[in-house]
C-alpha cells in the first residue's frame, strides 16, 4: 500500500479539474468557488443575480492564476442548467466537481405561511438541488467520475429555537437525505455525494443591520459562542471534492461550532 502521508499535500489539489458552483455570486457559494480556484480548479460560476457578485467571485479567481466563466441561470430551471453545464465543458473542460449552494430562507409561521412562499423556497432549495445534481451529472456519468457537493443546513437536522421556518428546515432536511440517496445510486459509477450543514454563518443574510439582535441570539446559543465566517466553509467543501474524501459518500457533514451537540 502507498504510504499517503507522503504525499498529504496533494490530497487536496484540484489543479487539472473544471467545477461548476451555483450560488457564486454571494456568501458561502462565493467564497467556495473562490477556494476551489485556490486549490487549483478552474469553475464556473452560475447565479441568477443581477448585481457584480458574480464579476467580484471571477476577478478574484483571475487574480488567483485560474480560469472561470460567469453564467446567469436559474437553478429552477432544467434546461437553463443543461445549457450551462454544456458551456462549462465546451469553455474550460470535463466537468469533475460541483457545489450546489443556491438557496433562499425566509421565515412565517406555519398557520400564516402562503402556499407561494412555502412552494418558491422549495423550488430554489430542494428542486434547486436536484435539478443541478441532475445536469451535473450526467455529465461526470459520461466521464466516469465526479464529485458533488449539497450545502443545506443544521436546520436540516435540528429545529431552530425561535425561528419559525418549517419550509425551510424540511427543504434541508430534504437536501440531505436527497443527496445521501443520490449518493447510493452512483456510487458504481464513478460519483460520489455529500453534504455540508453549516451552523450560523455570517453571510450577508445574516449580518444585515436590522439582525444585530438575532445575530447576538445566534452566537449566544452556539458552542463555540460565535457565528462562522464563510471562510470556514472552504475547507470542508475542499475536503470532500478532493482525493482526501475518495472514501467518502453519503455523508451529512456538520460545520456547526458543535450546535448539534446541545
Amino acid at each position: 500500500m502507498t504510504d499517503i502521508t507522503l504525499n498529504a499535500p496533494k490530497l487536496f489539489d484540484l489543479s487539472g479539474q473544471v467545477a461548476f458552483v451555483t450560488g457564486a455570486g454571494s456568501g458561502i457559494g462565493q467564497r467556495i468557488a473562490m477556494g476551489l480556484a485556490q486549490c487549483g480548479a478552474d469553475v464556473a460560476l452560475v447565479d441568477r443575480r443581477q448585481d457584480d457578485g458574480l464579476a467580484n467571485t471571477a476577478d478574484f479567481i483571475t487574480k488567483a492564476g485560474r480560469k472561470s466563466i460567469q453564467i446567469a441561470a436559474d437553478v429552477t430551471h432544467k434546461v437553463s442548467l443543461i445549457d450551462a453545464v454544456a458551456r462549462t465543458e465546451a469553455e474550460l473542460g470535463a466537468l469533475s466537481l460541483a457545489v450546489n449552494a443556491a438557496g433562499i430562507a425566509n421565515a412565517n409561521p406555519a398557520e400564516e405561511m402562503e402556499e407561494d412562499q412555502y412552494q418558491t423556497l422549495m423550488d430554489i432549495n430542494l428542486k434547486g438541488i436536484f435539478l443541478s445534481c441532475q445536469a451535473e451529472a450526467n455529465a461526470m456519468l459520461k466521464h466516469g467520475r465526479g464529485a458533488i457537493v449539497n450545502i443545506a443546513s443544521m436546520s436540516g437536522v435540528i429545529v431552530n429555537r425561535g425561528l419559525s421556518q418549517c419550509h425551510y428546515n424540511a427543504s434541508k432536511a430534504g437536501v440531505i437525505h436527497m443527496s445521501k440517496s443520490m449518493a447510493m445510486e452512483w456510487v458504481g459509477r464513478g460519483i460520489r455525494v455529500n453534504t455540508i450543514s453549516p451552523g450560523y454563518t455570517a453571510t450577508p443574510m445574516n449580518t444585515r443591520a436590522e439582525m444585530v439582535h438575532q445575530t447576538k441570539l445566534f452566537e449566544e446559543q452556539t458552542p463555540m459562542q460565535r457565528m462562522a465566517n464563510v471562510d470556514e466553509m472552504v475547507g470542508p467543501a475542499v475536503f470532500l471534492l478532493s482525493d482526501a474524501a475518495s472514501f467518502v459518500t453519503g455523508v451529512d457533514l456538520l460545520v456547526d461550532g458543535g450546535f448539534c451537540c446541545w
